[in-house]
């Protein structure tokens, strides 16, 4: 018997693409776990990773601050035109002191800071909205390495129907949701007796925020839906078999963050959530995917 130790050696196969534990071996010499890498994966220290997204978060946050200081000077209209476009009465018609002011419902300001609060607070999240395609396209130039070209389709076709389905929320919300949602608002306070309405400024505008920003966010259920369906996580006939745990859930989640204690706003958001649910399901059926 040689003394040399005998040392295992790949055949030529595995030498060019697999180790002998049957690994894939990526162009640089590492392995996958059996799965092939994506075309442009290569291996960085975690210390470039790092200061890339530092960087792509960098020119995000830039160009939300400069799109914000550029609308600060138009939030004085903005605010003005939201208000009435919810509350009755016109913007004339209140402010004119000897007038009827039946029927009108102008804001009140209980603080010297409130309304340049509300203007800061609209402007930063018109810059945040205005810069949101900026913030995909950093994205997806940091994950663009370690997607493979299927996940890059996906990506890019999701990104632009998800912010149209956002902008469409945000409408939904400001046209159709927030008017019915004041009227009960008055109504109900109206109902209670002898008692003067008067809506302040920034709680009001939160509102209207918050209530936007949730629908913006409920709209992407039927997006969400159509890609677990595609990528293989589930099926139409799983999510009809189980509707009634949704249904649970989204009236659990419109509770519990629903910016109404009287219950009407939570119950305007699980309703759409159900809408935009079953919608789905039933266009789904009717173009015969599974």
């Amino acid at each position: 018997m040689s003394e040399e130790s005998e040392v295992p050696q790949l055949d030529d196969n595995n030498s060019r693409g697999t180790a002998e534990n049957g690994n894939k071996v990526r162009p640089d010499g590492g392995t996958t776990g059996g799965v092939e890498a994506p075309p442009d994966d290569e291996e960085m220290p975690i210390t470039e990773h790092i200061e890339e997204m530092f960087l792509r978060l960098v020119v995000v946050a830039v160009s939300a601050t400069i799109v914000t200081l550029a609308i600060v000077p138009l939030t004085d209209d903005v605010i003005i035109q939201m208000w009435y476009d919810i509350h009755d009465g016109t913007v004339e018609a209140c402010q004119d002191v000897g007038g009827d002011l039946a029927g009108c419902t102008p804001p009140h300001i209980y603080g010297p800071l409130e309304f340049l609060i509300t203007r800061l607070k609209l402007a930063a999240i018109a810059g945040l909205v205005i810069a949101f395609p900026i913030a995909i396209y950093q994205i997806y130039r940091f994950m663009r390495p370690g997607l493979y070209p299927r996940e890059r389709r996906y990506y890019l076709a999701s990104v632009p129907l998800s912010f149209v389905l956002g902008v469409i929320g945000v409408l939904f919300a400001y046209f159709v949701v927030l008017p019915l949602l004041f009227t009960y608002f008055i109504t109900y306070t109206e109902g209670t007796g002898a008692i003067e309405i008067a809506f302040q400024l920034q709680d009001t505008m939160n509102l209207i925020i918050i209530m936007m920003g949730m629908l913006a966010v409920i709209f992407q259920i039927p997006l969400a839906i159509v890609l677990a369906i595609m990528m293989g996580i589930t099926t139409r006939r799983w999510l009809e078999n189980r509707r009634l745990y949704f249904y649970m859930g989204f009236a659990s989640v419109a509770f519990l963050f629903g910016p109404d204690p009287t219950g009407m706003a939570p119950l305007m958001l699980a309703v759409t959530m159900i809408i935009l649910f079953e919608g789905t399901l039933l266009l789904l059926r009717w173009t015969g995917t599974n």
